[in-house]
């Protein structure tokens, strides 16, 4: 038995194409010249049979197709156990509503997550006496699938886009973004889909994990701005941008982690362009870019 992962999707919010979207990465994406990417999530497995589905995407319906080990295996038998949420953004939860098949599974979240779907009414037709609800402590251990165990700890974030006041804190720290701790046969991984900050507590934990995967949201923090896509920067939007100073690629430069990958990467990111300068500096700097379907094996 081993301790797999599977992206199903590498985009953020939006994906690759994004609907509405005319800028080159998605003018590209439509013509086949480079690869399209759906909204972010990862399926994780301890024995190859049961797993465990990071963050439910708008496009998990496609994802699941795509994934033949996630397909089912009777007439309403499937392999997926449980889904975990790691914040209650639309691309992180809005895949809920498609699983509400009457098919049993588990969804894991913090009290705070949990809180805000349950003010939400549509979530009611995930029918409660099929699909359970468990509320995860943040620092304790929990198990998602039969030999795979989560941890969920915070992260600094904000809260969901939907749920922003006129004052907005990009950095706070709490149960509406955390990060994900996964270890099973003596392995450990992380999932953080959303950073604003590498603080000194995450890069203690971090430190020493054999595969890592990681907020990749824009390249530069002024990305949208320049391509006249918005007027939000990354720290705007809570995100740790890839370059720069104080980037995810100068920031973990010297941190002890066995296997960097970017996950949940914008539609205007250049990485996401296989013959980019952007995306052989971060590979030069030791990062895998991820794309819909990658598997990796610990």
């Amino acid at each position: 038995m081993t301790f797999r992962a599977q992206i199903l999707g590498a985009a953020a919010g939006g994906g690759l194409p994004q609907w509405n979207c005319g800028c080159e990465n998605c003018n590209l994406a439509r013509t086949g010249a480079i690869p399209p990417q759906t909204q972010s999530s990862l399926a994780v497995t301890a024995n190859g049979v049961d797993w465990a589905i990071l963050n439910a995407s708008p496009d998990i319906r496609q994802q699941l197709a795509d994934t033949p080990a996630l397909h089912p295996t009777g007439l309403r038998d499937m392999p997926l156990r449980s889904v975990l949420l790691t914040n209650g953004d639309i691309d992180h939860v809005a895949g809920l509503l498609t699983l509400r098949e009457m098919q049993p599974f588990t969804v894991h979240a913090t009290q705070g997550i949990h809180d805000v779907i349950a003010e939400n009414p549509i979530f009611a037709a995930l029918n409660a006496s099929v699909v359970a609800r468990n509320t995860i402590r943040l620092d304790e251990p929990c198990e998602i699938a039969p030999g795979l165990s989560a941890t969920l700890f915070a992260v600094p974030g904000k809260v969901p886009l939907y749920l922003e006041g006129d004052e907005v804190q990009t950095d706070l720290i709490g149960e509406q973004t955390v990060g994900v701790e996964l270890t099973a046969h003596g392995r450990t991984a992380y999932y953080i889909p959303g950073c604003a900050i590498l603080n000194d507590d995450l890069r203690a934990r971090l430190t020493g994990a054999d595969t890592l995967f990681f907020d990749g949201t824009l390249w530069r923090d002024d990305e949208m701005v320049r391509a006249g896509l918005g007027q939000k920067t990354g720290k705007r939007m809570g995100h740790m941008s890839m370059s720069g100073e104080d980037g995810s690629i100068a920031g973990f430069a010297d941190m002890d982690i066995a296997k960097k990958i970017y996950v949940h990467m914008n539609n205007t990111n250049p990485v996401l362009r296989p013959d980019s300068a952007e995306k052989a500096e971060a590979e030069a700097a030791g990062w895998i870019i991820g794309q819909d379907g990658m598997e990796i094996t610990l």
